[in-house]
């Protein structure tokens, strides 16, 4: 029997949270609902779930803050739930680190195909041996990975070592250095970017690409050989310098 994939469900309206958790059944995930920040901090660290539904008013603790705090001790998919559709609320929730924003009212057809697509990206950033140290040699000649001086990106393991150390990036912005940092030089566009890594299930606006931009180059800086660069008026490129 197949292990079935956990969805925590964190939302203060419990009418909306079983019809999500109906929902989501159905599609056979196994799920638990909690209706305010603390039991979901609590919970998450019981119930090891493969993902997160967050409402961002919450009693107590608020979403903004329980992503926070789940952030320093997982990557696990986030997505958030919300009445507000303004683009700071959307912008904030990524920076924090949610990987995913779902405005309410929603489509069931469109959250179901939400959470799949986010759980498709994801895979456990650690490494099986707790080894930090990865490299080609320990690399199976299938893998797919990109390497640079002070930085190697394997996206098979989704895994990236700076400067000889693991550093913990959610999926998506993994997907989107391991994208730039393949076709170095060439410039894409934030249109394209969403195009190619967000898809078609993704409704969202070309900020979402500068949030996690921002976000990566809080992680790794540009090297003497590498750069993560700019292109004003256009979009992003991964540049190299020798």
């Amino acid at each position: 029997m197949a292990i079935k994939q956990k969805i925590l469900i964190v939302d203060d309206d419990l009418n909306i949270a079983e019809l999500i958790s109906l929902y989501l059944t159905k599609e056979c995930f196994e799920t638990l609902i909690v209706e305010d920040g603390e039991a979901a901090i609590e919970k998450f660290n019981s119930f090891l779930p493969d993902l997160i539904l967050l409402d961002l008013m919450l009693p107590g603790i608020d979403g903004y803050e329980v992503c926070r705090e789940i952030r320093k001790l997982s990557t696990v998919p986030i997505i958030m739930l919300s009445a507000k559709g303004e683009i700071f609320d959307k912008v904030l929730g990524l920076e924090l680190g949610a990987d995913d924003y779902i405005i309410k009212p929603f489509d069931s057809k469109e959250l179901v195909a939400r959470v799949k697509a986010v759980l498709r990206r994801y895979k456990s950033t650690a490494p099986a041996n707790g080894d930090t140290s990865a490299t080609p040699a320990n690399i199976a000649p299938q893998s797919e990975y990109v390497e640079y001086p002070d930085l190697l990106i394997n996206l098979t393991n989704y895994s990236v070592t700076y400067k000889g150390k693991n550093i913990d990036m959610p999926p998506k912005e993994l997907e989107l250095l391991y994208f730039l940092a393949s076709s170095p030089n060439q410039v894409f566009t934030r249109e394209q970017l969403l195009d190619r890594l967000w898809g078609y299930e993704y409704v969202g606006d070309t900020r979402t690409v500068d949030v996690h931009i921002k976000r990566i180059r809080e992680k790794i800086s540009d090297n003497d050989a590498w750069a993560l660069s700019t292109v004003w008026g256009i979009g992003y490129k991964f540049e190299t310098k020798i």
